[in-house]
């Protein structure tokens, strides 16, 4: 998330409200005893911030009541952020709230400095506890209706120069609450609300374009084609060293949604007039088959099931569950008997097409060499067999011991073995073989002994 500067966001906020800013330079302007004057003046002529800042505390604490205390609360606010005194900044801006919640300049520096610690706290409770404060302090200036000494076309101006830095904040703390929706709309929010050229400025909004690009990528389910549009948005205008990531995440995205690179080239074009997806761009980019669609491509395309490759078979298996339509019987018609006119066909008849693609193995013995073992006892032997299983450590092959094992297999063994189809599962997917035994692996034959022919 990007990190403003806090000098930067302050300028953006009225320092000190006009309708009382000569007083707050002029003491002696308004009533004053010689000795409050006296602790004013003193205050006021301190050398360096935090001394000024410090005086001026003590001045309100003999005169709480003071005529220039909202002035004297702004200026003190002013001096400590121009310190490192981050505790001292932040309790000069909650007492400057108590007096005027709507001053932008005390939000603003209870959200920045709120919202950094929560960035970098490493423990979950209290960095949540900080990006929580931080958003409420962000919602209060966005809905903020004005501040004492405040003209309200001055507000609503201060309020729009600090927007940007507000719904940044709110999104920030949706995302640590895996609230992606919300901070979707508070990203979308403050993207659309800056001119078109601040979200191509690395040193302002561009970052959080790559931001929302991560939003829509980490949301459940993941929605890829927006998650693509904005990343690659973010990659057009990124300094150099920021690029690669960036593209990485659109690039995969894209492909994620689509299946592939092809059309990526227009994308690429139109987010460097375009902060959003111009009407119907996105519609016109189609997603990639699903893996249904696989299935029934792959079963209609293969004549002999039964050659299937192991990963193919359990990726039938997995996401084969519709009814094959050239298996089913037709629906009849109760009153006629006969087949209903548009050919309906009968739910309950056919077969799924994971029942096609195992039923064309099932009964047959087969010998598995290498299979990695996940689970042993005995009786039964859980193997990682496709790759995919045995990069994941996870079991996809259930053999039924024909004998019990006298010795059993350790967790991480390769072991050969030979069963028959049985039965599967497809959620989790696991095929059941029968009958199995481990396959020692053969000897290797003896030599024959090396006769030596004595010469006499």
């Amino acid at each position: 998330m990007k990190k403003v500067v806090l000098a930067s966001l302050l300028a953006a906020v009225c320092f000190v409200p006009s309708a009382y800013v000569a007083r707050a330079q002029d003491a002696g302007q308004v009533a004053m005893s010689a000795d409050e004057y006296a602790a004013y003046n003193n205050a006021n002529t301190q050398t360096t911030p935090a001394a000024k800042a410090q005086a001026f505390q003590a001045y309100l604490k003999a005169y709480p009541k003071s005529s220039v205390k909202l002035a004297v609360l702004t200026q003190v606010v002013a001096l400590y952020s121009q310190t490192t005194d981050e505790a001292a900044t932040l309790a000069a801006a909650n007492d400057l709230l108590a007096a005027d919640p709507g001053n932008l300049r005390a939000l603003a520096i209870e959200v920045y400095y709120l919202r950094a610690d929560g960035d970098k706290a490493t423990d979950a409770t209290t960095k949540q506890t900080d990006l929580d404060k931080a958003a409420g302090f962000a919602q209060q200036g966005l809905s903020g209706t004005g501040s004492t000494g405040v003209a309200p076309d001055d507000y609503k101006k201060f309020q729009q120069a600090t927007m940007p830095t507000f719904e940044s904040a709110i999104a920030d703390d949706d995302l640590a609450k895996k609230d992606n929706a919300g901070a979707i709309k508070a990203l979308t929010t403050e993207l659309n609300g800056v001119p078109v050229a601040d979200t191509q400025d690395p040193q302002k909004q561009l970052q959080d374009v790559y931001v929302l690009a991560q939003a829509y990528y980490t949301s459940t389910p993941p929605d890829y084609l927006n998650c693509a549009w904005y990343a690659t948005r973010a990659a057009a205008f990124a300094p150099a060293q920021f690029k690669t990531p960036i593209q990485t995440l659109a690039s995969y995205c894209y492909k994620k949604f689509h299946g592939g690179n092809d059309g990526y080239d227009a994308m690429t074009a139109a987010v460097q007039t375009n902060l959003n997806p111009p009407s119907g761009f996105l519609a016109g980019i189609k997603p990639a088959p699903k893996p249904e669609d696989y299935v029934k491509q792959l079963i209609a395309t293969t004549p002999d099931l039964s050659v299937l490759a192991i990963s193919d078979r359990e990726f039938a298996l997995q996401y084969g569950t519709d009814k094959d339509p050239k298996t089913q019987t037709p629906l009849k018609d109760p009153s006629t008997g006969a087949p209903y006119p548009d050919g309906r066909l009968d739910p309950a008849s056919g077969k799924t097409y994971a029942d096609e693609a195992f039923d064309a193995v099932k009964g047959k013995s087969v010998e598995f060499p290498g299979t990695t073992v996940i689970a042993a006892t005995a009786d039964s032997l859980q193997v990682a067999v496709s790759d995919d299983s045995v990069q994941a450590k996870t079991a996809d092959f259930t053999f039924t011991m024909k004998e019990p094992l006298k010795t059993v297999p350790a967790v991480g063994d390769k072991v050969t073995l030979d069963g028959t189809y049985a039965s599967y599962t497809s959620s989790p997917l696991m095929i059941t073989m029968s009958d199995a035994s481990i396959v020692e692996p053969k000897k290797a034959p003896a030599k024959a002994p090396v006769r030596h022919t004595t010469h006499k």
